[in-house]
């Protein structure tokens, strides 16, 4: 399966805001948790993201670029907002489309798995006559993950705990809508276990630490943790719920001379 996987906004466009959020960091975290799921647990998954850091590309670009690649599913992940009270999730397909139609047999199963896990009000299915909705040549599913002026949803957006249950929901329901395989050897614990490939007081250090990563064909993030009332920026280079798996992928980020290490 291929998985065009497109968390909105990004550069100059944060798309929505509220309680010191901006919806492109929030929307690119839960990706990245999605592909390293996908790609960490799961047989035959490519995974191409319009996206990797905090840049621009517009959304014929997105579009465009799914389509050359001839992917078999979009998805777009976002983060809502209207007027701070209202909450909730909520997922969209093409207006266009049937009933019988795949793609609305593609969101009924996502919808049900996502909304098993993300504890947000659940605002239904809903149709759209989006850019990346309409111009896309495969199925596509634009999800929107609370409202993020919205103070419940907000609060559960800072969470890492809730991103990674909103991400296990996605893969959840690409792994039923497409039957995925997973991979041998998986222990089934449950754990997460997160590559980290270094700790920086300044922000600085620690998105160049990302970009040397991405020069090495390593896609990593950074994480803000509080250690001892310290505000620390981590970087992420990975995450699977596989140990065998993930001490592979520590392998590949320490041969680029990266002191890297695993936590749980």
């Amino acid at each position: 399966m291929k998985l065009y996987l497109d968390p909105g906004h990004g550069g100059t466009d944060p798309g929505a805001s509220g309680y010191g959020l901006k919806e492109k960091d929030v929307v690119l975290d839960i990706a990245f948790r999605i592909r390293d799921i996908l790609t960490g647990d799961y047989k035959n998954v490519s995974i191409r993201m319009s996206r990797t850091n905090d840049s621009n590309q517009t959304l014929r670009q997105r579009t465009d670029e799914a389509n050359a690649w001839g992917a078999d599913y979009y998805l777009s992940i976002h983060c809502n907002a209207f007027n701070g009270a209202a909450d909730g999730y909520e997922d969209f397909i093409h207006n266009s489309l049937s009933v019988n139609s795949q793609t609305l047999m593609y969101q009924d199963i996502l919808h049900e798995e996502i909304t098993k896990v993300n504890q947000l009000r659940n605002r239904g299915q809903k149709k759209a006559n989006f850019h990346v909705l309409r111009e896309t040549a495969m199925p596509s599913f634009l999800s929107e993950n609370g409202f993020i002026d919205h103070p419940g949803d907000a609060s559960l957006m800072k969470q890492n705990t809730w991103k990674q249950r909103v991400a296990e929901g996605h893969v959840n329901g690409l792994a039923r809508a497409f039957n995925l395989k997973r991979r041998g050897n998986d222990t089934g614990s449950g754990n997460l276990y997160k590559v980290i490939a270094g700790s920086f007081k300044s922000k600085e250090n620690a998105d160049d630490r990302v970009s040397f990563l991405g020069s090495k064909g390593i896609d990593a993030f950074v994480d803000n943790v509080n250690i001892s009332g310290v505000r620390w920026y981590r970087v992420q280079a990975g995450a699977f719920t596989n140990r065998e798996h993930t001490e592979n992928h520590l392998r590949t980020v320490k041969n680029t001379g990266v002191d890297a290490y695993i936590i749980q």
